[in-house]
């Protein structure tokens, strides 16, 4: 899909589009199917996608918008007939997408859909109606800005649907990632990937992949002998990423697809990889930057702490009388370890003194953080209400603590599932094709 909602200022007319068959089934009803039929060959059908149509002016619409995105990151443009291939290319794997959201009951509601909107206007720092004569200015519609939002929305509940939510990681993956990633420079190694990919059909013939096998060589070659990746990619890659200039952007090396996780590590900046093979065809990469990994530093605080929960025996304003006294005494020279033990009722600290440890921004609930960084260094605070009940609170140190490794464990489950998403979406996609009905004519027109 061309069109990023955050890049909200691109244009985003898209032509009116009728189905020929249903309006031939009008005609056919109404006797002037003849008629009917002169009127549809005004706008050419350059593909049918299961039940829709791609017609002439909605490629051409698209196309334009494409030229213009391009143009604006001073890409070179490929001949014009290998652009249209790759928008067209672009535009039947959303009908697909959209054909089998339909099916399985996947919709938009009209408040999901403005919600979505005034979330847009809001990160451009505009009011509804700011943003809607800001989209005029640009000559957008809003209608058809408002139909490409709820399109994004389908879409994307579409492969949550039917990948994400079918993502699994164990704990086994989680240690054998790692420790193999570790040998990439750690999770925080960052590179930027450009990619090409030329595919073959699923269950494609030994002589198919022979013959795609030999293609991919021959762009490693023209790569190699200083071709710009870009306009290779924009003219011959299926990958999704085609329109981009193959661009996969920053990826940390555990987001990377683990396909390619060894010819990355080996790769230097402005490498060309050879041909690397899979299911879906020979990819070729290239690595247009990386940097190292960083330290990630934070305020660590130590804290003890004294909970009272609120009971039918002891209502609210008993619990904070009992826990000004506690607090009063404390501040006379009592312990608070020793009042800890024997008045708190969070049985997880209270045996150690009511110590928590130390421990990072955003381990604590609101209420309790919120006082807490009030407090210096030997304080203790006012009595506190939280979810849990109510606290008095003593900060016995802070320290700054280079966090990185403990948020390298924190984020491993997550990239992996982000590369499991990556991986197994390119798949969707390849399934949900092979599954379709399509029919090219662009040739024809």
């Amino acid at each position: 899909m061309l069109f990023n909602v955050r890049q909200v200022f691109k244009t985003l007319n898209k032509s009116h589009f009728v189905s020929n068959l249903g309006l031939g089934l009008f005609f056919a009803l109404s006797g002037v199917t003849a008629q009917a039929e002169t009127i549809i060959a005004l706008d050419n059908i350059v593909a049918v996608v299961n039940e829709d149509v791609i017609t002439q002016l909605e490629l051409k619409s698209e196309f334009r918008k494409v030229v213009k995105n391009l143009k604006q990151k001073q890409a070179k443009l490929p001949p014009a007939n290998v652009l249209s291939k790759q928008v067209l290319d672009r535009m039947i794997l959303e009908r697909i997408q959209l054909d089998l959201a339909n099916r399985t009951g996947i919709k938009v509601d009209d408040t999901t859909l403005s919600r979505a909107i005034n979330s847009i206007a809001a990160q451009n720092g505009m009011s509804l109606n700011q943003f809607r004569e800001g989209l005029a200015t640009q000559g957008v519609d809003f209608r058809s800005f408002r139909d490409e939002v709820k399109t994004q929305i389908i879409l994307k509940r579409l492969i949550k649907r039917n990948v994400v939510n079918q993502i699994k990681v164990s704990d086994q993956e989680i240690e054998n990632f790692l420790f193999n990633v570790n040998k990439q420079g750690g999770i925080e190694q960052s590179y930027h990937l450009k990619h090409i990919l030329i595919a073959t059909p699923e269950g494609a013939s030994p002589a198919i992949i022979k013959k795609t096998s030999a293609e991919a060589m021959e762009i490693v070659k023209e790569l190699k002998s200083g071709k710009d990746f870009s306009s290779v990619a924009l003219a011959v890659s299926d990958g999704q990423n085609a329109l981009e200039g193959g661009d996969l952007g920053w990826r940390k090396a555990g987001e990377i697809p683990t396909l390619f996780t060894d010819t990355v590590r080996t790769l230097n900046i402005g490498g060309i990889s050879d041909p690397i093979r899979s299911p879906s065809g020979f990819h070729i990469i290239t690595i247009i930057d990386k940097k190292g990994a960083q330290s990630h530093m934070i305020t660590q605080t130590h804290a003890r702490h004294i909970l009272i929960k609120p009971s039918i025996i002891n209502d609210n304003e008993q619990v904070i009388q009992r826990l000004n006294q506690i607090r009063k005494r404390i501040i006379n020279g009592e312990d608070f370890a020793t009042m800890a033990k024997a008045h708190s009722e969070d049985t997880s600290s209270a045996t150690r003194g009511g110590d928590l440890g130390w421990f990072k921004p955003g381990t604590m609930v609101p209420q309790f953080e919120k006082a807490m960084e009030t407090l210096q260094t030997g304080d203790i605070s006012d009595v506190i209400q939280t979810s849990f009940g109510y606290h008095i609170i003593e900060v016995l140190g802070r320290r700054s603590h280079d966090d990185a490794d403990e948020l390298i464990k924190e984020r491993t489950r997550q990239v992996l599932s982000n590369r499991k998403v990556t991986e197994q979406t390119d798949a969707f996609y390849r399934k949900i094709r092979d599954e379709a009905f399509i029919e090219i004519r662009l040739d024809n027109n």
